[in-house]
């Protein structure tokens, strides 16, 4: 690679002054940022910050109504273009031969980025045959070569499918083929591994690493997700309300943040790495793109704030350490004394836990559930089923939170409607409260519903946008026959308890944001004062200053209430952090159970140890240094019933087993203890093997990548 004189790799994006509008709102405000060759910018913020707005203002792709100004240049591709090509107001026919072939870009959704109606491997080539002169079955071959660069098994064959055959992570893994299809100068990643499982978002990040790698190109890393940008970037840029408001090498960044906004989103952040009594959430919500305050955007939420924080809008400056820029007075103060999320950032008290769990509030064993697999069109028959939970055993007692994890398909949500719809289950058995939900009568199943409550994912789909909050959380009470009076006295009893006020009982769902949504929907569960709540997937869809919020509270509620929690996440973050007793899902059957402690700090099944391996860090330093377990493929389909273990076709240790131990695993199903740290496992907590392992993800490449040369 070519070096400048001061010996650094040239810079191939120039971005100066960046802004954009949409109906004279701003979105994005002077924002300015280099980048060089094999350099990867990590851009980070909560929504709304402009992030998506200048990944997408790079490349021209904004909507016809947003208007951009200031500069970005992208670097000459040769003598005859020394200065560069200027992007911003280029003509259509320059932005076309920049897209894709200088610039490749990789989608948030790749589901909606593939065209459904053509093949992938199709897709690959026209990227190809639109910016070189080659024949088609040459564009061809290379779409399977990009495709086994990027690990998935069997390209010929997956060149020929389209895109809804292939899962979310192989989608994105075929995205990031086209992006690199022709060796860019720089590759944009906007948000690629946000609605992705850990292992697979472990698995498309060192996917995006090889590709960098063989071709060279810098990569500017969109993401909410700090623990991502920990283990990927070189340098991080922080935006908020449309501007960088600090900017940093990621070590620096992480260890030493001179602005409280960054502060608080690191504060708010729940790590795998070691549980915390109570997380630093942000108060307050970002300004909206047409009502900035004035002087410094952060100055409404930030408790450092002092008069000269609002006469005028502080600029992105240095700090003590050069190339450290902050927007903020306070920075070098707030380096000198080393501030702290919880020295900057009032911390909710949170009550004493429970010193021990209470009576036994839910035990499931043995859970099956099959869905029919149907074919035909006016006569449909049944060809097959679908093992969507094949052997679930859960236990919860009062006071208590208990996690059910794993991958998407593992059959999480379909345990927890099973127990939600409060009739005999398909195989197993399920008892509330010391009753078997086998002969309920309508009466008996009534009266458990109000023991039982549910909070839901979405907010805002989980809300009636044409009801008044007040009558949302009163909906519950009314169906369980409280009188008016009752309804009247609880609704500003149980909004003041999630953290709102009583007048907002007359507003509507879209007046609020999504933290403020989600405290509604665990209003209306607690409305009838349930012992049971279940959250499924209750902080997915907030931003982390939000989240840790929504967190704090819940904890908050179980201490108060002595309330009992199913919590169904895909986050071990998050987990770590909640979660009393911890119960792993694989292909509809629970392989690990124990408490938090025991199944984080000393896993025993070799899937739990992948899984908590995949969970990024927010820590640069500790997260290059972490070691890997690497998992093949996906997990395979629920469609066939399995003998034996059926995790062995992606077990690392089964790989490495002697022929009898390996018939073992193929014959026998594996059982976990009765009590204590159990693991449906024959050899639970055996050693991996050194190939199953990687102690820095990035500086791996994929077996078989063909070596890539620029093109001409």
């Amino acid at each position: 690679m070519s070096t400048t004189t001061d010996g650094q790799a040239p810079v191939v994006l120039d971005v100066s002054g960046l802004a954009v509008d949409f109906d004279g709102a701003p979105a994005v405000r002077g924002v300015d940022f280099t980048l060089r060759r094999g350099e990867v910018l990590g851009l980070v913020g909560e929504s709304g910050s402009g992030k998506s707005a200048t990944a997408l203002a790079v490349l021209g792709l904004l909507p016809a109504s947003a208007r951009v100004r200031g500069s970005v240049r992208l670097a000459g591709g040769g003598a005859a273009d020394e200065g560069g090509t200027e992007l911003v107001g280029a003509a259509d026919r320059v932005l076309s031969s920049v897209r894709g072939r200088r610039i490749g870009m990789v989608f948030q959704d790749p589901l909606s980025a593939f065209t459904p109606v053509y093949r992938i491997g199709d897709q690959i080539a026209e990227a190809i045959r639109t910016h070189r002169d080659v024949s088609r079955e040459r564009a061809r071959a290379e779409a399977v070569d990009l495709l086994d660069l990027v690990g998935i098994p069997e390209p010929a064959t997956r060149a020929q499918g389209f895109p809804h055959e292939f899962s979310g992570g192989m989608r994105q893994r075929a995205m990031i083929a086209m992006a690199v299809a022709n060796d860019p100068d720089v590759i944009i990643a906007d948000e690629p591994t946000t609605a992705l499982d850990v292992t697979v978002q472990a698995q498309v990040l060192d996917v995006l690493r090889t590709a960098q790698r063989e071709t060279g190109a810098a990569l500017l890393l969109v993401s909410h997700d700090l623990g991502v940008i920990a283990g990927a970037a070189d340098r991080v840029a922080v935006m908020y309300a449309g501007r960088v408001v600090e900017t940093a090498a990621a070590t620096e960044l992480f260890r030493r943040p001179r602005m409280p906004y960054t502060l608080g989103l690191l504060g708010a952040v729940p790590r795998i790495d070691g549980p915390s009594d109570v997380l630093v959430p942000i108060p307050g919500a970002p300004p909206s793109a047409g009502r900035l305050p004035k002087g410094c955007a952060f100055a409404p939420r930030c408790p450092l704030a002092e008069d000269r924080c609002t006469a005028a809008e502080p600029a992105l400056a240095a700090a003590s350490d050069e190339g450290h820029l902050s927007a903020c007075v306070r920075a070098d103060e707030i380096a000198e004394r080393g501030l702290t999320p919880a020295e900057v950032f009032p911390v909710p008290s949170i009550p004493e836990r429970a010193a021990s769990p209470g009576d036994r509030v839910l035990r499931v064993t043995g859970l099956t559930k099959t869905f029919p697999v149907l074919k035909g069109t006016a006569f449909k028959r049944r060809v097959g089923s679908i093992h969507a939970v094949d052997g679930v055993d859960l236990s919860i007692r009062a006071g208590e939170t208990l996690a059910l994890v794993g991958e998407s398909g593992s059959g999480k949500s379909t345990a927890l409607f099973e127990l939600l719809n409060l009739v005999r289950p398909e195989g197993g058995d399920i008892e509330l409260f010391g009753r078997s939900l086998e002969g309920l009568s309508k009466a008996d199943r009534k009266a458990l519903r109000g023991r039982v409550q549910i909070v839901f994912q979405d907010p805002m789909a989980s809300l009636d946008p044409r009801m008044p909050v007040g009558d949302i959380v009163a909906e519950p009470l009314r169906t369980q026959g409280a009188d008016r009076a009752t309804v009247a006295r609880r609704i500003p009893e149980l909004l003041t308890q999630v953290g709102l006020e009583p007048a907002h009982a007359t507003r509507f769902p879209h007046e609020f944001s999504g933290g403020q949504r989600q405290r509604i929907g665990i209003a209306r569960a607690l409305s009838v004062e349930p012992d049971l709540l279940v959250l499924d997937e209750p902080v997915s869809a907030l931003d982390v200053s939000v989240q840790a919020g929504v967190l704090n509270l819940l904890q908050r509620l179980k201490a108060e209430l002595g309330l009992a929690y199913l919590f169904v996440s895909h986050d071990l973050s998050v987990v770590r952090h909640i979660a009393d007793r911890v119960s792993v899902v694989y292909l509809g059957r629970t392989v690990e159970t124990g408490t938090a402690e025991e199944v984080f700090d000393r896993p025993r099944h070799p899937y739990t140890r992948a899984l908590l391996s995949a969970v990024p860090v927010p820590d640069p330093e500790r997260e290059r240094r972490r070691t890997r377990i690497l998992l093949a493929g996906d997990p395979p389909s629920p469609t066939r019933r399995y003998e034996g273990c059926r995790f062995r076709s992606r077990c690392p240790v089964y790989a490495e087993l002697g022929e009898e131990d390996r018939e073992r695993c193929e014959r026998d199903v594996p059982v976990g203890e009765a009590t204590g740290h159990s693991a449906a496992c024959h050899f639970p907590g055996h050693p991996l093997p050194l190939s199953a392992t990687s102690p820095t993800a990035g500086d791996r490449s994929h077996p078989g990548s063909p070596g890539r040369s620029r093109p001409a």
